[in-house]
């Protein structure tokens, strides 16, 4: 298999979904491997908190008032027993709050969407948004980002059995569904510029209006599309490899806020000392089948 070095992680994924690697979907997250991880992460000093307006704000607080989801099975999901978040953008936020305030139960949860996520920066109803939230210069005009913290691409998902779709370049004529306010809608235009996009304002009513047949495919990232697959029960699959460039996902806070500092110093600590790598395995890696760690990217 090529290293991750040399491939977006997302190749690499759909190389083994095609291969068979994924045959375990739905496996969910191993709760106290993922709990110890958090528990374990660094704790800023006195110093650090003071040297940042953003971060002394929360620690006066006690709490940090963040934007997320609770229904993205590989990212931040919802456990419905101890009603806990787990996942690969929950760990992160967990850690920052734990960096931040030392108790990573600290944070107050406020449940955001593609469309929402700078109008709550904006508001000041939360102090960050972290929810697979692309880095684009129009998000960027109005909100701030730290990271990136990971990156995808663009997929395809069609009906299973469907043959007419067998990647992107089919998609002319066709009903695509993607998320309002999200990077679907320019994605189409760029690379499926014929096809007859819908937009619908959530993750699963793209996911609902290709089950009932009201659209022939839902593009959207890749990630998300993992997210589903890993849920269902084989009635929808991926449409060939994903596609597109490169999609660097950030941590959003306020527009100027020297938060973004902070917190790119934290993703680059994490990187380093190895947590950033366990909480991929734990969340991602083991419950899709990849052993093959990626390289955290570069924090601009």
């Amino acid at each position: 298999m090529r290293t991750l070095k040399k491939e977006p992680f997302a190749f690499l994924l759909a190389f083994a979904l095609t291969a068979g690697f994924l045959s375990a979907q739905g496996k969910p997250i191993d709760a106290a491997a993922f709990d110890s991880i958090v528990a374990a992460g660094p704790i800023a000093d006195a110093a650090v908190i003071a040297s940042s307006e953003w971060a002394t704000k929360i620690k006066q607080s006690g709490v940090l008032r963040l934007g997320a989801t609770q229904t993205s099975n590989l990212f931040s999901l919802r456990n419905e027993i101890d009603g806990k978040l787990r996942g690969f953008d929950a760990g992160i936020a967990q850690l920052i709050t734990r960096y931040i305030l030392g108790d990573s139960s600290k944070f107050s949860f406020a449940q955001v969407t593609s469309s929402t996520r700078e109008q709550v920066l904006i508001n000041d109803q939360v102090d960050m948004v972290m929810a697979t939230y692309s880095i684009t210069p129009a998000r960027a005009e109005k909100i701030s980002f730290a990271g990136p913290y990971y990156t995808s691409q663009a997929g395809v998902l069609i009906r299973t059995g469907n043959k007419a779709i067998k990647d992107y370049t089919d998609l002319g004529g066709k009903r695509v569904a993607t998320q309002a306010g999200s990077t679907g809608p320019a994605v189409l235009k760029q690379y499926a510029s014929a096809a007859r996009v819908l937009e619908f304002q959530t993750h699963q009513e793209c996911v609902d209006a290709l089950k009932q047949g009201r659209v022939d495919a839902y593009v959207i990232d890749y990630t998300l599309l993992l997210n589903t697959l890993s849920k269902e029960t084989g009635d929808v699959q991926l449409a060939g490899t994903p596609f597109g460039s490169e999609d660097p996902y950030g941590i959003g806070v306020p527009k100027g806020s020297d938060g973004v500092a902070f917190i790119n110093a934290f993703l680059k600590k994490i990187a380093a000392d190895g947590t950033w790598a366990k909480l991929w395995t734990i969340a991602i890696g083991q419950r899709t089948g990849n052993t093959d760690v990626p390289t955290p990217p570069a924090v601009k």
